[in-house]
């Protein structure tokens, strides 16, 4: 009996010593080095995950980063500081480039908008965009709160149907962009605190579109007579090209525009 238990001590004693030796040689030939610039990214970043930079979360963000598949400053929320640590990290010079920021391209409160059936039974922008004859406008804003409700910073507010943001309080992640249906809310290029955009998505010939929005684009071209090459009417919508800027005058445009359509967005506005 003793020698039975001695056997299987020794026995278990054995297997312990090889799966031990195993584990160790596994350890060393299975190690893949990590590169500390991925944690240092990620101790850079706001750490806020939420994807406004086109991966995950931030340490996705930051091996992109080091992999070379994310530039230094595609953070969103850290903004020029952040972008300036990591390319730091990096070894890197940063390019010129500006913010991007939200804009609603839209500004047809509910009284705006004409032919709009009640439908009580919708709850979101989602499900509504696919109920035919919800709305005239098949452009323009669903007024059914998906951005507000996407938004972790307090930064989006409804008024009377339409979104309106605090540039105080967001961040620039892009959450409320993505969960429009329709598009409408676009991130441009912010230059300057106070950017002009064109507050207006409807692809309609001029004289349809006044019939389903009373403050819509009529393609009538003003805009680009009064500002040179910085706005063009493509598909009955004026365009600012953001290239081209500081080309023009984007006030003058504004001024001429008979249905005010051009309009300022930013902490500063106009």
């Amino acid at each position: 009996m003793v020698v039975t238990i001695l056997l299987a001590a020794a026995l278990m004693l054995g297997l312990a010593l090889l799966f031990t030796i195993t584990l160790g040689v596994a350890k060393v030939r299975l190690h893949v080095e990590v590169d500390p610039r991925i944690e240092q990214i990620n101790e850079a970043v706001p750490g806020a995950n939420c994807g406004g930079c086109g991966f995950a979360g931030c340490a996705s963000f930051a091996r992109a980063v080091v992999q070379g598949k994310a530039p230094a400053n595609g953070c969103p929320v850290g903004g020029p500081e952040t972008a300036a640590s990591i390319a730091k990290i990096m070894g890197i010079e940063l390019s010129a480039s500006h913010p991007l920021q939200p804009v609603v391209r839209c500004q047809a409160r509910q009284t705006d908008r004409l032919g709009r059936a009640a439908y009580n039974s919708i709850g979101t922008c989602a499900e509504a965009n696919v109920v035919a004859g919800l709305q005239a406008c098949t452009y323009g804003c669903l007024g059914f709160e998906d951005c507000f409700n996407v938004c972790r910073y307090d930064a989006i507010t409804m008024v009377d149907g339409l979104p309106v943001i605090d540039y105080e309080k967001c961040t620039n992640c892009g959450a409320c962009s993505k969960a429009c249906p329709r598009e409408i809310i676009a991130r441009v290029p912010f230059s300057s605190d106070t950017m002009y955009a064109v507050a207006c998505s409807n692809r309609d010939p001029g004289r349809a579109m006044k019939k389903i929005c009373k403050v819509g684009c009529i393609a009538c071209g003003a805009c680009a007579k009064a500002a040179g090459e910085m706005f063009e009417v493509e598909n009955n919508l004026a365009e600012l090209d953001y290239q081209a800027y500081e080309k023009g005058d984007p006030a003058v445009a504004a001024e001429k525009c008979p249905t005010k359509v051009i309009l300022p967005f930013g902490p500063h506005k106009i």
